[in-house]
C-alpha cells in the first residue's frame, strides 16, 4: 500500500508516518442527534465544576491562613503562591487526563477556541463546550460559597482582580501570553506527528498541559490573579457579583482569546508550516 506524502521544506515529498485526523466540518448538525455529544457536554460541565471548587476553595484558604486581622495568623504560612500554581495545574492534570477519553478534556473556552479555530473541533460542538464550562464554573463557585459564606464574601470569592501597580495593558498582555503557553502546550502535546516520531517518548498528555498552568500561574498570580481561562473568571465573578470583579472581566476573556489564536496560527501554519502546504499543493495543481 502506498504511503501519504507530505511536502517537504524544499519542495519535495516525503513519506508520512503518521496521519492527522480529517478538519472538522464548521456546522455538523448531525452531532445533534448522538449521545456522545452530550456525554462530552456532561464531562465539561462537571470537570469545570470540580475544577473551580478546588482551586477557588484553595484561593480562599490561603487568605483565610494569612490574613493579617486574624490573631495567631503566620503571614508565611498557607499553601502560598506555588501551592496555589500546584492546584490549578495539578487540577487541570487529574481533569484532563480523566476526560481526554470522552470530551478531549478542554476545561476551557480558550482552550475550545484554539482548537476551533484549528478545525478540531466543529463550532456547535465549541459553542456548547463553552456554554457548558462556564455553566460548570458557575457552579462550581456556587458550592463553594454555600459551603463557606463568610470566607468566601470576606476573601473575595477567588476573582481575578487586576493587582494594583498593574496596568491594564499590561494584564491583558500577561493574560495573551499565559494563555499562549497553555494552548501552544495542548497542540504540541496532543499532535499526532509527536506521538508518531517520538514514540519512544511516552509523554502522558495531560502532564505537560497541567504542568503549563502550574508555570504561567507562578509567574502571573502577581498580575492578574492569573485567568488563561474565561470560565475561570466568569465562575467567581457571577457568584462574588461584586464591582471589583466585574471592573476588569474584559481582560480575562479578550486576553485568552487573543492568545489562543495566536497560539493556533503559529502551531498550525508555522510549526505545521500549514501556509507552505497549501502554497505546494496550489502550485502541484495549476488551473488549466
Amino acid at each position: 500500500m502506498a504511503k501519504d506524502v507530505e511536502v517537504a521544506e524544499h519542495g519535495s515529498y516525503s513519506a508520512k508516518d503518521y496521519h492527522d485526523p480529517p478538519p472538522a466540518p464548521l456546522f455538523d448538525a448531525v452531532e445533534l442527534g448522538k449521545w456522545s455529544f452530550y456525554r462530552a457536554l456532561i464531562a465539561e460541565f462537571i470537570a469545570t465544576l470540580l475544577f473551580l471548587y478546588v482551586t477557588v476553595l484553595t484561593v480562599i484558604g490561603y487568605k483565610s491562613q494569612t490574613d493579617p486581622d486574624k490573631i495567631n495568623t503566620d503571614a508565611c504560612g498557607g499553601v502560598g503562591i506555588s501551592g496555589i500554581a500546584w492546584a490549578f495545574g495539578g487540577m487541570i492534570f487529574v481533569l484532563v487526563y480523566c476526560t481526554a477519553g470522552i470530551s478531549g478534556g478542554h476545561i476551557n473556552p480558550a482552550v475550545t477556541f484554539g482548537l476551533f479555530l484549528a478545525r478540531k473541533v466543529s463550532l456547535v460542538r465549541a459553542v456548547m463546550y463553552m456554554v457548558a464550562q462556564c455553566l460548570g464554573a458557575i457552579s462550581g463557585v456556587g458550592l463553594v460559597k454555600s459551603f463557606n459564606k463568610a470566607y468566601f464574601d470576606k476573601y473575595g470569592g477567588g476573582a481575578n482582580t487586576l493587582a494594583e501597580g498593574y496596568s491594564k495593558g499590561t494584564g491583558l498582555g500577561a493574560e495573551i501570553i499565559g494563555t499562549f503557553v497553555l494552548v501552544y502546550t495542548v497542540f504540541s502535546a496532543t499532535d499526532p506527528k509527536r506521538s508518531a516520531r517520538d514514540s519512544h517518548i511516552p509523554v502522558l498528555a495531560p502532564l505537560p498541559i497541567g504542568f503549563a498552568v502550574f508555570m504561567v500561574h507562578l509567574a502571573t498570580i502577581p498580575i492578574t490573579g492569573t485567568g488563561i481561562n474565561p470560565a475561570r473568571s466568569l465562575g467567581p465573578a457571577v457568584i462574588y457579583n461584586k464591582d471589583k470583579a466585574w471592573d476588569d472581566q474584559w481582560i480575562f476573556w479578550v486576553g485568552p482569546f487573543i492568545g489562543a489564536a495566536l497560539a493556533a496560527f503559529y502551531h498550525q501554519f508555522i510549526l505545521r508550516a500549514g501556509v507552505a502546504k497549501a502554497l505546494a499543493s496550489f502550485r502541484s495543481n495549476p488551473i488549466v
